[in-house]
């Protein structure tokens, strides 16, 4: 049987570079995707993301800055360029559920510089956008884009560079924890490693189940949709920022990146399917219902080009999960519940540092694996 100090399973983003990160400190590890490299049926295809400090709670906007210290270091090993700062807004409508305090609280106490801005003050700044009065927004110059695909083939190819070993088309069929490590058992044979990250997000309850350690997951297919602008360069990266609009449904969108089109989205849709009966095809309602809440905030924006769909696995209140199991200790899950992309290369370092050393340098009390599984 093969041997190896480190198996990951599911190779996104996060699997990508936890893999990455493994391999960089010289670890053995061997990482396996059921599907091939850079598909589309989860969570880290496609173009964009956005990235930002901007939160309401200060565990993740430390975790954001450690982030953006990884996302430096990354980008300087590899030679790739794959994040574009932009500046970034949050609107949040003052009789909603989220309180703008709570972001500028958050900022303030991890020294993250932000403004506050009246609806007047967004409108003069940025015309593109239709602010209602009501709408506290909070702006942080350091929010922008990364580039989903090339980043995960970036941590891909760094990973292999490194010394890991990758094999995709390779589903994992059950685990096996004995107490020496992990029994992986895969289509291609079994593999023992000594400890095993599980990046595998819609599909982690399938092989946590017959452990008995299931993280309640509420999973979903999600869309975007991509807006051709009359004026596409009013909405260029030079001159509109990423915003998210925080509110009971939320709604985010991007500046022109890469093509003349604005890219937006609902975030959480409730479009609930498991990843076997995915259908790939966006929902009509939920088009018409972004093309409306576009044409109110952002009336230039135009109408849709295409939408995409892509999928959602969320935790209770959407917390990340990164720890080991409780009763597994050799397994340990990676969950970032649908807004992870922008932590990607930390969210990679702390999983290898929880197998390799048992704790990360980071504060990662909040999110437990026993936390998210009880009831």
């Amino acid at each position: 049987m093969e041997s190896f100090e480190v198996a990951v399973v599911g190779m996104g983003a996060l699997g990508s570079a936890a893999t990455y990160h493994l391999a960089r400190r010289g670890a053995k590890v061997v990482a396996l995707e059921q599907y091939e490299l850079g598909h589309v049926r989860g969570a880290s295809h496609d173009t964009s993301r956005i990235v930002r400090t901007s939160y309401g709670s200060s565990a993740y906007v430390r975790l954001a800055q450690s982030a953006y210290r990884d996302w430096a270091e990354l980008e300087e090993e590899s030679g790739e360029r794959l994040l574009t700062i932009t500046g970034g807004i949050i609107l949040l409508p003052t009789d909603g559920p989220y309180a703008a305090a709570d972001f500028t609280a958050a900022l303030t106490e991890c020294g993250v510089e932000h403004e506050l801005l009246s609806p007047a003050e967004v409108r003069s700044r940025w015309p593109q956008f239709h602010v209602p009065d009501g709408v506290e927004t909070v702006y942080t110059a350091d929010t922008g884009i990364a580039h989903a695909a090339r980043t995960v083939a970036t941590l891909q190819m760094r990973a292999r560079v490194h010394g890991a070993e990758i094999r995709d088309r390779t589903p994992v069929e059950s685990l096996g924890p004995d107490g020496d490590g992990v029994i992986v058992r895969t289509a291609r044979g079994d593999i023992r490693a000594g400890k095993v990250i599980l990046a595998t997000d819609a599909w982690t309850n399938a092989l946590l189940d017959p452990l008995g350690a299931s993280i309640p997951l509420d999973v979903m297919q999600e869309q975007v949709s991509y807006f051709r602008p009359a004026a596409a360069e009013d909405y260029d990266r030079s001159v509109f920022p990423v915003w998210i609009w925080e509110d009971d449904e939320c709604y985010y969108g991007f500046p022109t990146y890469g093509e003349p089109t604005v890219k937006a989205a609902r975030d959480v849709s409730e479009n609930r399917m498991a990843p076997s009966e995915r259908s790939f095809e966006p929902a009509p309602a939920l088009t018409e219902q972004l093309a409306g809440f576009m044409a109110s905030l952002l009336p230039g924006s135009g109408s849709v080009l295409r939408t995409v769909t892509c999928q959602y696995a969320l935790t209770r209140d959407r917390r990340f999960v990164l720890s080991a199991l409780p009763e597994h200790p050799d397994i340990i899950v990676g969950l970032a519940a649908g807004h992870g992309f922008k932590f990607t290369p930390a969210l990679g370092r702390v999983l290898a540092e929880l197998a390799l050393d048992g704790e990360s340098t980071d504060d990662l009390s909040e999110f437990t694996a026993a936390a998210a599984m009880a009831v």
